[in-house]
């Protein structure tokens, strides 16, 4: 008989949906700033489908972040989701 193992769930700070951690993006905002997370601090998670949303996307990070610079917050995002991929 396989062995079962616990799946940690988070939660999707945009839509609030609960989602298997392995499955979510980890994030962290230091002074305004959006960052992968660092293993110190404070992080948020987003979901697949939160990310395809960019609307719902930057109300989210500009909550979190502390921040209305709602452009440069997109583009980070997207520069960690790039970074991301190539690892």
């Amino acid at each position: 008989m396989a062995k079962k193992f616990h799946q940690p769930t988070r939660m999707c700070v945009s839509c609030r949906g609960r989602y298997p951690q392995n499955e979510l993006l980890r994030l962290q905002c230091e002074n305004g700033e959006l960052s992968s997370f660092k293993q110190v601090g404070r992080s948020f998670y987003l979901c697949q489908s939160c990310l395809n949303e960019e609307k719902k996307l930057q109300k989210s990070l500009m909550r979190h972040c502390r921040s209305g610079q709602k452009d440069k917050l997109m583009n980070k995002l997207k520069e960690i989701i790039t970074d991301d991929r190539k690892s």
